[in-house]
């Protein structure tokens, strides 16, 4: 067998074509001066990411996206508060005592009107102020005042006379509403809201609804039948059981507009007014609420629809965080009052000097009292937390 190479590649499955393969010279390696040649790199393997760094990561997107939600809701907040400062008559702000400080740290009397176009009531067709109420803040000693003024309650009204206190609006808006209740109980106004029901029932709708405490059963008289004539011919009227309730905002409408309680014959306007207070009351907590903050980016700007204000934003913020704290547990609320009478063919109260004695319960310079006994309905005083007047 000749040894000779062949022109061909021998494997054990046969023989290929093709030159034969020729031994390669080794390549010259470049001078390293010297030096031992370098080591090969070795890739290290990646660490996994631990829990604690997971959690780190994890925080810190939630936070951004927290952030970010916030400044849009913000924003679209504070579109809805200009809207309601805008609502605002020029004539107000003038007669608005300063705020000392921020509301957070320093207290503060704002006046709450509520207006219902839409009732049937002659008297609140006139463009009256149909509900009115002081709230007093003092943050410092984590209290909530609550005053209660009867629209029928006549007063002396700048410029005009004496006539019911409501009657201070049409005959000069909220500007003579305020000088007239600053001159009744010397108390500085620092700022107002004015609610209108007409619209209130969609805000209650947007935050989801509200809970009140109902102090008694109630059986309305009828009106705003929502069924067939046949079948309002025979229908009661509205009912509500005594307790906490959530309401709708149409639920909650209703029972702001109630002004005769079948079960009760002793139920007078001075009671409704204390109903639709309960309803502000439940929503400005509900408006304030972490739930309805979630929300702001959506609804913001519409939330305040039903609202004219002086109050700014940030200011809007400080006064929910001083309810949040101080709570309704320990509230005090007050209302003025007297003795009912007719002048002229109109039904008004009459107030007297125990009127001046619950104005110093509100600022806290005598104790809370409850009407004293005898006062009727009507009677001047303050309770504590959810007692009911009496």
């Amino acid at each position: 067998m000749p040894t000779e190479e062949k022109p061909y590649r021998v494997y054990r499955g046969g023989r290929t074509k093709g030159k034969v393969p020729l031994e390669r010279p080794e390549r010259a390696r470049p001078d390293r001066n010297g030096r031992k040649p370098r080591e090969p790199k070795i890739r290290r393997p990646r660490r996994r990411w631990g829990w604690k760094r997971r959690l780190g990561v994890g925080l810190l997107v939630l936070l951004v996206l927290a952030t970010a939600w916030g400044i849009a809701g913000y924003l679209s907040f504070r579109s809805g508060v200009d809207k309601a400062n805008a609502r605002l008559d020029k004539s107000v702000p003038p007669v608005l005592a300063n705020q000392n400080g921020l509301l957070l740290s320093n207290p503060t009397t704002m006046l709450l009107l509520g207006r219902d176009h839409e009732n049937t009531d002659q008297r609140v067709g006139l463009n009256n102020s149909d509900s009115i109420m002081i709230l007093r803040t003092d943050p410092s000693r984590h209290r909530l005042v609550y005053l209660s003024i009867p629209r029928d309650l006549r007063v002396p009204i700048p410029g005009h006379g004496e006539d019911r206190i409501n009657s201070a609006f049409p005959l000069g808006g909220a500007a003579l509403t305020i000088r007239t209740i600053q001159n009744l109980t010397g108390l500085e106004i620092n700022h107002v809201m004015i609610v209108d029901f007409r619209s209130f029932k969609s805000l209650i709708d947007n935050v989801g609804g509200i809970d009140v405490n109902v102090p008694a059963p109630i059986l309305s008289n009828k009106f705003d039948c929502p069924y067939s004539a046949s079948r309002c011919a025979r229908w009661p009227g509205y009912r509500f059981n005594k307790g906490t309730q959530h309401m709708s905002g149409q639920r909650a409408l209703i029972y702001s507009r109630i002004r005769e309680n079948q079960l009760n014959p002793a139920d007078s306007d001075i009671t409704r007014g204390l109903r639709q207070q309960a309803v502000i009351r439940a929503v400005m907590a509900k408006l304030l609420g972490f739930g309805t903050v979630l929300k702001l980016p959506f609804n913001g700007d519409s939330l305040l629809n039903p609202l004219t204000t002086d109050l700014s934003a940030w200011q809007f913020t400080q006064l929910g965080w001083v309810l949040k704290r101080a709570g309704q547990k320990n509230a005090l609320h007050c209302r003025l009052g007297g003795t009912a009478t007719s002048i002229g063919g109109a039904s008004v109260i009459v107030g007297n000097e125990d009127n001046l004695s619950v104005v110093q319960m509100v600022t806290g310079r005598a104790a809370a009292q409850p009407p004293r006994p005898g006062s009727g309905q009507y009677g001047p005083g303050c309770v504590v937390g959810n007692r009911q007047f009496r």
